[in-house]
């Protein structure tokens, strides 16, 4: 079938995209689906840093790829094998698919599906397959999912259904920005009553990790960001404080958990930093692969302190996205806090400049 997508055929296009428009919208095929696998009518996807990662090259993909992971839709058709879901039935996709059955699938989120890994890495769907072409040319697919267009040929496992009372764009940043921030604060962090929980970085992940802390019981809540109407932003969503990085190094702050969500060395640095003696870092975001940090390793052994890596929020979809859109039906998670506008596809480029400049949480592309 014929479908409509964001296609990047190069990295490193100079900025600002809105000139060199590295994302062209694009008419491409899309192959039926396989065993396994649904085709998904999208309805909404997120703007998300993995997805500016690779148009920057900082993240290294194969190219011409159709990119978009956080995505929700509607289940258009079934492929064979697939009996567990149903046409017209929305669902939430999941860029880190997760066969069940791997070394990894078996850790209960701390490590990604090693199949899904190695799909992803290639840009295909888990069981192999590349059903995307532009002009006979193959196209790859992004995290298994390439939402980006307003078709999808997804696998089975890169989706999770949700009920129709969850709204689209609520749905697809449950995909990705909560389930990687919230997953940080509660699969890896597991702050107690007695702790406070400090949030580096409030970009759409980092903002989902501060609102899942602000939905449990903790002493306290702290945003830290290099941008004033993000800070306002976390205050008035309930934070107990915020800094700027300059700001909680100079006054010595310190929170029991820390989540880095920045992506930077330098963030990560901050994080650590203002982590209490005895307290934990968790790090979700994902710097450049040569980009490195300063940690003294005395300060760990004196302080007992904890490091902890977490990819995907340390998640397991199928458990934790139910989990988060009760969280959001009981008003206790404002998910809308995270929307900071909805686009149209073709306004992609100017979108990923937006997100490159800070100026954005997320921007969610509808489709009719």
């Amino acid at each position: 079938m014929a479908i409509r997508g964001a296609v990047l055929s190069a990295t490193a296009a100079a900025r600002p995209y809105r000139s060199s428009r590295p994302l062209q919208i694009v008419d491409l095929q899309l192959e039926g689906p396989g065993p396994g696998e649904i085709l998904v009518k999208i309805e909404a996807a997120g703007l998300c840093h993995s997805d500016l990662s690779v148009v920057t090259g900082s993240r290294v993909r194969p190219t011409p790829m159709l990119l978009g992971h956080e995505a929700a839709g509607r289940v258009v058709e079934l492929g064979v094998g697939v009996d567990d879901l149903r046409v017209d039935q929305r669902v939430v996709m999941a860029f880190l698919p997760r066969c069940g059955e791997c070394a990894g699938c078996r850790t209960d989120g701390k490590l990604p599906c090693i199949p899904g890994s190695t799909a992803n890495n290639a840009g295909t769907l888990l069981g192999g397959a590349r059903r995307l072409s532009l002009g006979g040319t193959s196209v790859h697919h992004h995290l298994g999912v390439s939402a980006f267009a307003d078709h999808a040929v997804v696998n089975r496992f890169s989706v999770v259904p949700v009920d129709d009372d969850v709204p689209p764009d609520i749905a697809a940043v449950l995909g990705c920005a909560v389930l990687t921030g919230g997953g940080a604060v509660i699969n890896a962090g597991r702050p107690g009553p007695a702790d406070t929980v400090a949030v580096v970085g409030l970009g759409g992940v980092g903002m989902a990790a501060l609102i899942t802390a602000l939905s449990l019981d903790v002493a306290g809540v702290i945003g830290v960001d290099s941008v004033r109407a993000k800070l306002d932003q976390a205050l008035a969503l309930g934070a107990a404080a915020v800094f700027t990085p300059e700001e909680a190094l100079a006054q010595g702050i310190r929170a029991n958990v820390v989540i880095e969500a920045a992506g930077h060395p330098r963030a990560f640095e901050t994080a650590v930093a203002i982590t209490a003696a005895g307290g934990t870092t968790v790090t979700v975001g994902l710097p450049g692969a040569d980009q490195l940090a300063a940690v003294s390793p005395l300060t760990l052994t004196a302080e007992a302190r904890t490091i902890i890596g977490s990819y995907l929020g340390s998640a397991v979809p199928e458990r934790d996205i139910p989990f988060y859109a009760q969280l959001w039906r009981e008003g206790k998670l404002p998910v809308e806090s995270l929307i900071s506008s909805h686009i149209r596809l073709e306004d992609i480029n100017e979108g990923m400049d937006t997100l490159a400049d800070g100026n954005a949480v997320r921007q969610i592309i509808l489709f009719d």
